[in-house]
């Protein structure tokens, strides 16, 4: 059994895809609050999943499943709803859950940002201003006197390559912005807001903490395993101009406390020593390889199935993923995002059918499991999603749950795949 009795089998979520009660004690909209008109069917995440009411319903879920851990996020703007002002009830709101989760045996996995900027926020400059990093580290610093009593594992901030560039550059994700001018001026204050924050985790967290970053990272998958296609694929990974805008600009100063070409100037030697504070994991969210629809012929020619969302399946991408990120940053890896989208739907029978996830569960465990039959260290494995929820600008077509969501009666229904993904689990962990 190659799994270590430490290993963190869990799913995931966020805040901001399942919590609804967007208005609701003291919480302030955040920048996806304000987002319906830009997001498929005018679908909202007002309501979404209704966790907020219902945690302890879907903790029992998690518990009937088995699963000994929990990634979820803490809402900014449910914290601090106006600049300098902490909202108790938000606060009270997560020891609530953490307490719940605990209470279950399941460990909490807190991630302190995952894009729901407070929409108060995001009017004095979002990430372009520094004054934000500093109200960021403040919000930071009450939910871990708050929770850090019970929360051993933290997630600074959740796939910064997308929450950058997506909605600051490309302007497809909220606040969608267009200011490409200022890219390296966001990433700078992401990056600094990071580092300092891994410091006042190190400063004040009450149990000793386990600190990462979860990236939104991927790689190309070689076309053969000998040296040079090796070789290749690293190279393109980390040093073609997209690999370096996927990972290196994001990764490096993080990881090897440099910058990449595309920062050279822009960070300095006492920035790199902030951004560089020592991590204890790196956090890869790995969905699909890197840049697939310029791939070889020979790679077009597999014909991988695609999900709803038209991503290629192709699990060898997170073996390659964990592999060259530890030999590059010389960490342990945990895979903090993993799953994919389907149209689910509940059956005559009354249960969510989904042999495509119960296989892609196979195919991906079967790769990282490859991994740590290999000697890489692996910290653990958070599926996305354990609910159904809102995904983002393409609202709530795509269901990567492993529990299905009836979003008008809110009624769950555990899917095949879950049942699938809880006997994993323990086949994984017996012995």
């Amino acid at each position: 059994m190659p799994f270590p009795k430490d290993f963190l089998w869990g799913a995931a979520t966020s805040a901001v895809q399942i919590e609804g009660a967007w208005q609701e004690d003291g919480k302030a909209p955040s920048i996806w609050d304000v987002a319906a008109h830009r997001i498929l069917n005018r679908d909202n995440c007002h309501v979404t999943c209704d966790h907020y009411h219902r945690y302890r319903e879907d903790i029992a879920l998690m518990k009937e499943l088995g699963l000994p851990s929990y990634r979820f996020s803490v809402s900014w703007p449910r914290i601090m709803p106006e600049p300098g002002r902490i909202n108790e009830a938000g606060l009270a709101f997560y020891r609530d859950l953490v307490t719940e989760l605990t209470s279950a045996g399941i460990e909490p996995v807190v991630t302190l940002y995952h894009w729901d900027l407070p929409l108060w926020a995001e009017e004095i400059g979002g990430w372009r201003s520094a004054e934000v990093t500093d109200w960021f580290l403040e919000y930071a610093k009450h939910v871990i006197d708050a929770l850090s009593d019970r929360v051993r594992c933290w997630i600074t901030l959740n796939e910064p390559q997308v929450f950058i560039m997506q909605a600051y550059v490309q302007g497809a994700f909220a606040p969608f912005q267009h200011k490409i001018s200022k890219t390296r001026t966001y990433v700078h204050n992401m990056l600094l807001a990071h580092g300092k924050c891994v410091s006042l985790l190190r400063e004040r967290a009450k149990l000793p903490p386990a600190v990462g970053i979860a990236m939104a990272a991927s790689v190309y998958v070689p076309e053969t395993e000998d040296p040079d296609s090796l070789a290749r694929a690293e190279k393109r990974s980390f040093h073609s101009l997209f690999g370096e805008i996927q990972n290196a600009m994001y990764s490096d100063p993080i990881f090897l406390g440099r910058a990449s070409r595309l920062m050279n100037g822009k960070l300095k030697e006492e920035d790199l020593a902030i951004i560089s504070a020592p991590l204890d994991f790196i956090g890869v969210n790995v969905y699909r390889p890197l840049n697939p629809w310029f791939r070889p012929i020979s790679y077009r020619r597999e014909k991988h199935p695609r999900t709803l969302m038209k991503w290629p399946v192709d699990p060898r991408c997170l073996y390659w993923t964990i592999r060259l990120f530890h030999e590059r940053y010389h960490l342990p890896v945990m895979v903090t995002e993993n799953g994919m989208a389907s149209a689910d739907t509940v059956s005559e029978d009354g249960r969510v059918h989904d042999p495509e996830r119960c296989a892609f569960l196979d195919g991906f465990i079967g790769q990282m499991e490859r991994a740590v039959e290999e000697g890489i260290p692996v910290k653990g494995y958070m599926h996305w999603a354990l609910l159904d929820n809102l995904e983002w600008c393409w609202g709530f077509k795509p269901r990567f749950g492993l529990i299905h969501v009836d979003f008008e009666t809110q009624k769950r229904t555990v899917k095949d795949s879950g049942y699938h993904y809880a006997e994993l689990i323990r086949e994984k962990t017996r012995g």
